[in-house]
């Protein structure tokens, strides 16, 4: 066999590595071996042709709640991260607390509730070692547990193709499995918080703060800029039983006790907010920069807890995760049919197309960050009552078939400033995705349904259906079968009567009143029961218990905020109940459920025809009460 043809293995390092020696073959003579030897550049990557009928960009906190909304509606759902891991600024990645409505004391009490209470609930009972990777594996699990969505992770929108006015499709690509993706949808959704997909359609949007002249807000700064708030970088310290030593690097940033006046250093187990820089730059184009400078700040801030003397309970305590990702606060805001506006917030505007609520104050940080050691790190203007969010700031102005969701929606940057957390958000992705199957279903675009006043209360009706509360809108489902029948109970407290079941109000709304059913359980289980006057073909009940709204519930490393929350199964809710039917005269059980820690429950059965059924309570999850705000029943 000639030279050039032999192959032998060469013996490495004593026979632990074999390594296969052979000759050097030139370009053609591969080729002449087989056409599948040599590859081309352009083959290198794939091209899949995809289609659905909502395709979402973005899954954080909004797209995930978008996704699963869709899904569970019927339609057909991609959902596009171009991260490994789901949740935004909520994930491990970024770590920061999924607050909304209810974290100031006058809106204490609006907790939001739907796909997100669903996703916190999960969180609290099956997360006692307080792990964000483990709310990332719970994101995960609700998103690919529904049938109707294809998660697409590691992957990133890079073109749009626009007909018309109307998106067509679009193009991504993720370098993980060297494939190209050419993307066809019915509907799109831009939850990418920096309004990418927007911006490659064409649709128009905002940028920077707008001057007092623009909207008459007096929040605003006089004139109009194209500053921002500032991304941020947070980190995790743990303590040890012995010094930890820390020596920060040539690159980091030094820090004096005046730099802190106005950004007080309590503890340092999880912090903080207030690393805050880069809002004089461009947020998305200047991220690389912002990043390291960041990373200047958060070791020169530990450098200084460390070893400036200051702080010397600290010596035991050393860094345990920094982030490597900003987590950032503004940057596009997409413009649709309805610009939202301090005034608005403040007045609690009244939309008549209202499908989802805020809360959080008006919190406006300066955009020099940190390095605006002479101001506070923000501005919050708490708020009286939370606000309402119409669908027309939620679609674009001239994109038809592009809806928005997450601190990109149609905003001025005042009320901007406290649209943009992360359970607002959610509730806003949940009602974006239940719009968007909506509209296919019904053959009408997002500006059609807000005009045919018939189809957006019907929409509405859909909303509350699946436990997204609306302010003053509550349950008038014509479907509703719960809504004529007797509702009779073993027993109820004075405040907690029986027919509050059905009193169209899935949650306290603060008019004095308790819109739930209660019963004291030192007695045994007890039971609520609905009877009509004629037997019902019934094939879907669906339940509302209590979880303590009027209580914060998050995932946070803060330990003053953590231990402040019962975490957990919520007492309040119902743990284990049955579901009975009455058939000619006799009681047979449907449905058996243990353990339960949710507040919103949605039982499909085989058809019965029955003139009656009842919830049998045997436990809670501590309370001595048994409660359940809403049942509702459907053919």
């Amino acid at each position: 066999m000639p030279q050039k043809r032999r192959e032998f293995f060469k013996t490495v390092a004593g026979g632990s590595v074999a390594v296969l020696a052979g000759p050097v073959l030139s370009f053609e003579e591969i080729q002449a071996r087989g056409k599948d030897i040599a590859r081309t550049a352009q083959q290198v990557f794939t091209t899949k042709k995809l289609s659905a009928d909502v395709v979402i960009a973005g899954g954080g906190m909004s797209g995930v709640n978008a996704a699963i909304s869709a899904a569970r509606n019927g339609a057909s759902v991609i959902l596009i991260q171009n991260r490994s891991r789901l949740g935004g600024n909520a994930s491990s990645e970024i770590r920061m607390h999924v607050l909304g409505a209810n974290s100031p004391e006058k809106t204490r009490n609006w907790r939001e509730t739907g796909i997100i209470e669903e996703l916190k609930l999960t969180e609290a009972a099956t997360n006692p070692q307080r792990s964000f990777e483990v709310w990332d594996l719970i994101l995960y699990d609700k998103v690919v547990s529904e049938k109707n969505i294809r998660l697409l992770l590691d992957t990133s929108v890079i073109d749009v193709t626009v007909d018309r006015d109307r998106i067509r499709s679009i193009k991504a690509v993720s370098s993980w499995v060297e494939e190209y993706y050419e993307i066809e949808g019915h509907y799109f959704v831009d939850c990418t918080g920096d309004a990418t997909l927007a911006a490659l359609a064409g649709a128009l949007y905002m940028r920077g703060r707008e001057g007092q002249d623009v909207f008459g807000e007096s929040l605003a700064p006089p004139v109009s800029d194209n500053k921002t708030m500032g991304n941020s970088i947070l980190f995790f310290a743990r303590q040890h039983d012995r010094p930890m030593p820390f020596h920060k690097p040539s690159w980091a940033r030094t820090f004096t006790k005046e730099d802190f006046l106005n950004r007080p250093i309590n503890s340092w187990e999880y912090g903080y907010w207030w690393l805050e820089w880069g809002g004089e730059l461009d947020t998305i184009k200047d991220n690389r920069r912002i990043r390291h400078e960041l990373l200047r700040i958060v070791l020169g801030v530990w450098d200084y807890i460390k070893n400036s003397g200051n702080h010397p309970d600290a010596a035991n305590w050393a860094l345990d995760w920094v982030g490597m990702i900003p987590g950032k606060r503004e940057s596009r805001r997409i413009i649709g049919d309805h610009i939202m506006i301090q005034q608005e917030l403040e007045r609690a505007e009244p939309y008549p197309d209202r499908v989802a609520y805020g809360g959080w104050p008006m919190d406006d940080h300066p955009p020099g960050g940190i390095d605006r050691k002479d101001l506070k790190p923000c501005q919050q203007i708490y708020l009286d009552r939370p606000y309402h969010i119409p669908l027309r700031s939620l679609y674009s102005k001239n994109r038809p078939n592009l809806f928005m969701a997450g601190r990109n929606i149609s905003a001025s940057h005042v009320a901007f400033s406290s649209t943009r957390v992360m359970a607002t958000c959610s509730v806003i992705g949940q009602a974006v995705g239940a719009a968007a199957s909506f509209c296919i279903e019904k053959n009408i675009s997002p500006r059609e349904l807000v005009a045919e006043r018939s189809r957006l209360q019907e929409f509405q009706q859909m909303l509350l259906k699946e436990d997204q509360a609306l302010i003053g809108i509550k349950n008038e489902d014509p479907k509703d079968l719960a809504r004529r029948a007797r509702v009779s109970a073993s027993t109820e407290t004075n405040d907690g009567r029986a027919v509050s079941v059905i009193d169209g109000w899935n949650r306290n709304i603060e008019d004095g009143k308790t819109h739930q059913w209660q019963a004291r359980m030192q007695n045994g289980s007890q039971w609520i029961q609905l009877q009509w006057d004629r037997k019902k073909k019934i094939s879907e009940i669906l339940i509302t218990f209590d979880s303590g709204l009027n209580r914060k519930l998050f995932l946070t490393g803060l330990d003053s905020e953590y231990f402040k929350q019962i975490r957990g199964p919520q007492p309040e809710t119902v743990a284990d109940y049955t579901i009975e039917t009455r058939i000619n005269g006799t009681w047979q059980r449907l449905v058996d459920v243990k353990d339960n820690f949710l507040r919103f429950r949605k039982h499909t059965l085989a058809p019965v025809r029955t003139d009656a059924i009842r919830i049998v309570v045997s436990r809670t999850n501590g309370d001595e009460l048994a409660r359940i705000f809403q049942v509702r029943c459907y053919t």
